[in-house]
């Protein structure tokens, strides 16, 4: 008689590991490209270019892209190396020393993340030191203090703990407790917390790190006469002290109904005119005007469910932790390792959510052409180039795996098409 033949037990985590070297693999191929592609024109400006920005600030785009892709391939490396520690011991290591001297409980699970957590955040704060005090303060954009700096990761830290904390009890209390199809009232809950995200974002945690002052004057009239042109209703405009920690300039619309707020940087407001400031608002109005925020929050609803979906069948399977080579066992090292196998796609995901997000920001851009016209908003994207040292010169593979945004050169094409 035919049976079905048990494969070897660490056979999930060798292909899992796989998986992951693969990607890296392809990923660290991808930003070589790109390196060779900045570097190849680094000498000349591209004619649609030529003469609002100078080959100086050209060179210094090339260089600054050339060295973040370096700290880039560095760090991607360093996160597959800790994937492997993390799967070879570091996960069994700590459940097993945990589980030695408590008993299984959801306090044990909460300890289990919390130790985990605090390792990954240790271990992650050397390459965002090299990313903030090195890289970026080498190229003018850092403004943090080492001080700040520390301030900032504490407080990260801080408000994990209290947000991540109660969140993960729901759900190990959900995997223990209920009965039925746990994930779907679990799914449920964080619906309702990721539709007030951005809300208690923007009013209760985003103060702890920079201070918001409504805009008046000639400016917040002049955006005011957008919103009632563009028949936007909001909670108002505001200004953020970016300034403190960074060069760059932003701006960004949060909430939803009539809770949304306009907030601009600090270092926006200094560095461009008022109509590029205008063209600004109106691309980010084009998106709620095209519902991009509502459809991208319930992409992010069905991901949800269906991430939940394979979590909740995985938690349940017996194979799960001897398939990654476990020998211990808790409910917290279960959730890890089944959120860890359900992302397994999420690179590939990406690929269209990105390819998605770029068709969205060409919408954006027709609105705001629409609604303060072309010039505007070519020299503000080309300010916004110049500014903060981005290439005009991108690799196309690399742009359509990793860009959120088309390129620069694009979206002025597009706009004078």
């Amino acid at each position: 008689m035919l049976t079905l033949e048990i494969l070897p037990v660490p056979i999930l985590l060798l292909a899992y590991l796989a998986l992951c070297t693969a990607w890296w693999a392809f990923e660290f191929y991808v930003g070589r490209r790109q390196a060779a592609c900045v570097r190849r024109h680094r000498e000349q400006v591209p004619a649609a270019f030529a003469a609002s920005v100078t080959l100086e600030d050209h060179r210094r785009s090339a260089d600054y892209t050339g060295d973040r892709l370096r700290l880039d391939a560095f760090a991607s490396a360093a996160d597959l190396a800790i994937t492997f520690v993390a799967l070879l011991w570091a996960l069994d290591a700590v459940t097993g020393l945990v589980s030695g001297w408590m008993a299984p409980s959801i306090g044990r699970s909460l300890v289990i993340l919390g130790i985990l957590g605090l390792g990954s955040s240790l271990v992650s704060l050397p390459l965002a030191a090299a990313r903030d005090l090195g890289l970026e303060q080498r190229y003018g954009f850092n403004r943090k203090t080492p001080g700040l700096f520390i301030r900032d990761r504490l407080k990260g830290m801080l408000l994990t703990a209290l947000i991540g904390g109660p969140l993960a009890a729901g759900i190990l209390w959900a995997l223990r407790d209920l009965k039925g199809p746990w994930w779907i009232y679990t799914w449920a809950a964080l619906t309702v917390l990721m539709l007030a995200a951005p809300t208690v974002y923007v009013r209760l945690v985003a103060p702890w790190f920079n201070r918001f002052t409504p805009l008046d004057g000639d400016l917040a009239a002049r955006l005011e006469a957008l919103l009632a042109r563009c028949g936007f209703r909001s909670d108002g405009l505001f200004e953020m002290d970016a300034s403190r920690r960074s060069s760059r300039g932003n701006a960004f619309f949060v909430g939803f109904g009539p809770t949304k707020r306009i907030v601009l940087f600090d270092t926006l407001l200094a560095k461009h005119a008022p109509d590029e400031i205008e063209a600004i608002v109106a691309h980010e109005l084009g998106h709620f005007k095209h519902r991009h925020t509502l459809t991208g929050a319930l992409r992010s609803i069905v991901t949800l469910f269906a991430m939940l979906a394979v979590v909740g069948w995985l938690c349940r399977q017996p194979w799960l932790l001897s398939g990654f080579g476990m020998r211990h066992a808790d409910p917290a090292l279960g959730l890890l390792l089944g959120f860890m196998l359900a992302s397994a796609a999420s690179p590939v995901l990406g690929l269209f959510g990105r390819a998605i997000s770029r068709r969205h920001e060409f919408q954006a851009d027709d609105f705001a052409r629409s609604m303060v016209g072309a010039a505007p908003m070519v020299s503000a994207l080309t300010r916004l180039a110049r500014d903060n040292a981005s290439t005009l010169t991108p690799d196309p593979l690399f742009s359509l795996v990793h860009d959120t945004h088309p390129p620069v050169p694009v979206r002025v094409a597009h706009l004078l098409a």
